[in-house]
């Protein structure tokens, strides 16, 4: 196990700049916002802590990349920024999220919901979900795992076709996997930055999937034809449960997080921090820390303090009418269940840690 430290010099000029317009910028936060981004460099913070390297295919290691300070990105000629004509974030469903059509609808929208208090400030959309058939894709079965997979290039393009004039981007979400060409095993995501539009996959985030007993195998496909979609009729999905919906919030935030043009981070422990695999995608925090923080609230414009209880109220809003499905019941027949929030419980707690920093 490695530890990724910087100086406190390194911390303060990658959050704060040597810019002296982006200085007077930073000098113009409320107190409490600057009392809570200065702990990115206090080596005694219980908020903001180094990045932890567990192996040698941790992405740092194996993926060597220029760190972004808040600097680089303010100036990057190439990111995209909203604004008042294009303000809102579009989600699309391909295909269903859960074992009925009422949990995936609620699945979706607690995924809604959670993007509206993470990225405070912005509009956040359904389109109407639509079946794989409608993306008009190409799909396979992958010959070391035997599921299912949609080829996300082309999803993308189809993606870009449905994207709203008012769109600051469209993200599609699916329980099925993807994969990029021919060549590659599996993609757990994919994003043109330049079209403002990405597809991302839940998939492997069920608790069964790396198990031998994974429900959603296929050992032939059957295709009468090149438009024959008859496979993802009936396509496995996993149960819907916290860990699941925790995961699914991350991946969407961090990808959503590329197209506004946040890199990977190196700084300190963060929301965007790339991961190769699940462990270590799983040991990322659910947040941003103060350097990609202020990344993001330049481009939006919110207050710490307004985002953060935003947050705090998803997690307490409890949906009591949820539904969900027994082994015995059919793909419609709803029972009722609470929105899974038991894996937020401990980020929750470091929400409430943060508030009370800003309302020192």
């Amino acid at each position: 196990m490695q530890t990724v430290r910087h100086s406190e010099h390194t911390l303060r000029t990658a959050l704060i700049s040597k810019n002296p317009a982006l200085v007077s910028q930073y000098e113009k936060l409320d107190a409490g916002e600057k009392r809570l981004m200065d702990k990115a460099f206090r080596p005694d913070s219980d908020l903001f802590g180094p990045i932890t390297l567990h192996s040698q295919s941790d992405w740092i290691t194996s993926h060597p990349e220029a760190p972004q300070d808040f600097e680089e990105f303010f100036n990057d000629p190439y990111r995209k920024t909203p604004s008042p004509q294009k303000h809102s974030i579009y989600i699309q469903c391909i295909g269903l999220l859960g074992n009925t059509r009422s949990i995936s609808e609620e699945y979706v929208k607690w995924l809604k919901g959670y993007c509206e208090a993470f990225f405070y400030g912005l509009t956040v959309k359904l389109l109407e979900p639509v079946p794989v058939s409608a993306t008009r894709c190409s799909f396979r079965i992958n010959d070391n795992t035997q599921n299912l997979q949609i080829h996300a290039g082309q999803i993308l393009k189809f993606l870009k076709k449905k994207k709203p004039e008012d769109a600051f981007c469209v993200v599609g979400i699916t329980m099925i996997d993807l994969y990029p060409r021919d060549s590659w095993n599996f993609v757990f995501g994919q994003a043109s930055l330049t079209d403002g539009v990405g597809i991302f996959s839940f998939a492997r985030y069920g608790s069964d999937f790396y198990s031998s007993h994974y429900e959603g195998k296929l050992k032939k496909l059957q295709k009468k034809s090149s438009s024959d979609y008859s496979v993802f009729d009936n396509y496995y999905v996993p149960e819907v449960t916290s860990v699941l919906l925790l995961r699914s919030c991350k991946t969407l935030t961090h990808e959503i997080g590329h197209i506004f043009g946040l890199r990977h981070c190196q700084w300190l422990a963060c929301l965007m921090q790339g991961s190769n695999h699940l462990e270590e995608a799983d040991q990322r925090p659910l947040d941003l820390c103060p350097i990609c923080l202020r990344k993001l609230q330049s481009a939006i414009g919110f207050h710490l303090k307004d985002r953060y209880k935003a947050l705090v109220r998803w997690v307490d809003a409890e949906s009591t009418d949820t539904p969900t499905v027994s082994p015995e019941c059919s793909r419609e027949d709803p029972l009722s269940l609470p929105k899974p929030v038991e894996a937020f419980k401990e980020w929750r707690e470091w929400i409430t840690k943060c508030l009370a920093v800003l309302q020192k």
